[in-house]
């Protein structure tokens, strides 16, 4: 096999990889979270709008775990700098 083979078949795999386990963690988390903020609500209706607002702020820091593991994948796949390595090497 090729070298350029190898790394795009790495590539993928890693790219793969990435996405599938750096999705998990937080998809867990945002469960986590809304399965919390909504006892919260149910115990105290009244801070609801407190509660929902916190709960969006933190749901877009554990989303945007996904979002880079996403771009590095994107990377991997379109714009791999080992490609330009093993050209050069060749």
């Amino acid at each position: 096999m090729s070298d350029f083979g190898l790394i795009g078949m790495a590539s993928i795999l890693i790219a793969g990889l990435t996405i599938a386990i750096g999705s998990v963690g937080p998809a867990l988390g945002q469960g986590r979270a809304l399965a919390q903020a909504l006892q919260a609500i149910a115990q105290q209706p009244d801070e609801a709008n407190t509660i929902t607002r916190t709960l969006f702020v933190g749901l877009a820091m554990v989303e945007s775990t996904a979002i880079y593991c996403f771009v590095i994948s994107l990377i991997l796949i379109f714009a791999n700098p080992f490609w330009t390595a093993v050209q050069s090497a060749s």
